[in-house]
């Protein structure tokens, strides 16, 4: 019998990575396939979800059309989770307020897109993410969900040494 009160290995929380998917990324799938494939948003956070399970981790997901609701996500991840990942859509190459966000939190930061941006259209050339971000994983499609999940726990493991 397990004394209710004797501290047991499944009481320990595992870290967790936030992933941010910021406007109009809930529409992939649909949204422009030639450019972002035909996989859906939930097919994308599956395979990250499960990298992240594989190597002890457990995985949050926000997506939101509202540059406020991921700010919030942010300032909601400073001393919880271990690492976030975002990729934030068009507030990629605008949102000052999503990198001073980023700045005030601690952890890693791991800027993500589907298809490369600065082999689009050239307002999308800056990334205002880019400078707070440890690695930017770019233009690899879906394969890049997973890549970018080992790099921010790489990046958490090494912080944490």
């Amino acid at each position: 019998m397990i004394c209710p009160h004797v501290w047991q290995p499944s009481d320990v929380a595992r870290p967790v990575i936030l992933l941010l998917s910021g406007p109009n990324l809930n529409l992939l799938g649909d949204r422009q396939p030639e450019i972002y494939g035909s996989e859906t948003l939930l097919e994308h956070v599956a395979a990250a979800r499960e990298r992240a399970q594989q190597k002890g981790f457990d995985l949050e997901h926000v997506q939101s059309n509202h540059e406020g609701d991921l700010i919030d996500a942010i300032h909601g991840a400073r001393g919880r989770v271990a690492s976030i990942v975002i990729n934030a859509g068009a507030l990629t190459h605008y949102s000052w307020s999503l990198h001073d966000a980023l700045t005030a939190y601690k952890g890693p930061v791991v800027e993500l897109h589907l298809s490369d941006p600065k082999e689009r259209e050239p307002w999308r050339h800056l990334s205002v993410i880019e400078p707070v971000a440890v690695a930017s994983v770019v233009g690899k499609g879906g394969s890049g969900y997973p890549e970018a999940i080992d790099i921010a726990i790489d990046a958490f493991s090494k912080s944490d040494d």
